[in-house]
């Protein structure tokens, strides 16, 4: 955005100009970005105060609220034809006019400068600027030394009065003064400035938008392709689980086939044979084993429920055994090796978990990781490699 003068009005006759035409950033006061009211209306809605007191009975003092003060001023001395000032606050027209695209005309009203009256009634209500204005522009107007009027007159320093402003919104608290009028201009004077404004301003503002919305559409893109990313890699995660789950099902079931025949023989036989009664030794013994696969029940079945929290990790170890434990998410990689110390396997040594699918080692540096932010919830198979 340039910052560079872009020209100046000429004086005519005695008459004082605007200073200049220029393009400046001002950063608003904390008051007035905090200081959102509610929009009161359109013109069509908009009805002043009845300022004139009746002589039949005494009128009580009249309390106008801050956003109607300077239309009821400004009606009250110079007619209801004007440009269509919007009724709110200054942040909510130039939010009104960043949703109708176009610029803000910005007027503070100083009712007790000489040049006041002329340019109100000769200029600002004249049917070619009102027709103008409305048209193009969002109309915003305050006297200069109340509310919120005297904070914009004292963030932008107007040298003279009357003055107006071209207001764009900038980045960040921030407007972007787009032009700058002090002191009485004629109506084709000013029509003609806020042409060359428009003409001027309006092809660097609407492409400075449209890289913010290419930026914005870049942004969401990107986010879109890293989401996919990470469900794709999720799907192929528990597709390899899965296929190794069912692997290793199936040489448990084989072992159990083939570990299944000579029992059926030695029950046959034992069948065959004079029943015998057990001793107390064979009956202890019976008992333990009972025992054992009792434990070995309640362990699995509790490592079978799935809770939203829960991950499965299936461990497989070069000997072609296999293991399956429940962890919490949150527990480390850390977790899984205490685990598979406490097995007590013989042989085991040094050694490091692989996953298969995608490969991925996860030795001492990430044991500090919780499974989730390792990639291995919900469910996941490791490989036990030795050193």
């Amino acid at each position: 955005m340039s910052l560079t003068i872009r020209g100046s009005v000429r004086a005519r006759g005695t008459t004082p100009s605007c200073n200049g035409i220029f393009c400046r950033i001002v950063y608003l006061p904390r008051n007035i970005i905090g200081g959102f009211s509610r929009v009161l209306g359109r013109r069509n809605q908009y009805q002043p105060p009845n300022l004139q007191l009746q002589h039949s009975q005494p009128q009580q003092p009249l309390v106008v609220p801050e956003e109607w003060a300077f239309l009821a001023s400004f009606e009250q001395q110079y007619g209801i034809t004007h440009p269509f000032f919007y009724a709110c606050s200054f942040m909510e027209a130039l939010k009104i006019a960043e949703d109708e695209h176009k610029f803000m005309f910005m007027y503070l009203h100083s009712p007790e400068h000489p040049f006041t009256p002329s340019f109100c009634s000769g200029t600002l209500c004249s049917e070619l600027v009102v027709q103008f204005l409305d048209a193009n522009f969002v109309c915003w107007g305050a006297i200069a030394n109340k509310g919120e009027g005297l904070q914009m007159a004292a963030t932008l320093q107007p040298a003279s009065f009357p003055f107006c402003a071209v207001i764009a919104p900038a980045a960040g608290n921030s407007i972007a003064v787009l032009q700058q009028m002090e002191g009485p201009v004629d109506p084709a004077e000013l029509v003609e400035i806020l042409q060359r404004t428009m003409e001027e301003q309006g092809s660097a503002f609407s492409s400075t938008r449209g890289r913010e919305e290419e930026q914005m559409r870049a942004r969401i893109k990107e986010e879109e392709e890293k989401l996919r990313a990470d469900r794709q890699l999720r799907e192929e995660q528990e597709a390899a689980y899965f296929a190794a789950l069912n692997i290793d099902q199936e040489k448990e079931r084989l072992r159990n086939a083939r570990a299944q025949k000579p029992v059926e023989a030695s029950n046959k036989a034992n069948y065959e044979k004079p029943r015998q009664m057990p001793t107390e030794k064979q009956l202890g013994k019976t008992r333990q084993a009972s025992s054992i696969r009792e434990a070995q029940y309640k362990e699995t079945a509790t490592q079978g429920k799935d809770t939203p929290q829960a991950t499965q990790i299936l461990i497989r170890f070069p000997s072609g055994e296999r293991r399956e434990h429940s962890f919490s998410c949150t527990d480390k990689i850390l977790s899984i090796y205490r685990y598979i110390d406490s097995l007590g396997l013989p042989g085991l040594g040094n050694y490091r978990l692989i996953s298969s699918f995608p490969r991925r080692v996860y030795g001492v540096d990430q044991m500090g990781m919780t499974l989730k932010d390792a990639g291995l919830h919900p469910r996941a198979s490791l490989f036990l490699e030795l050193l």
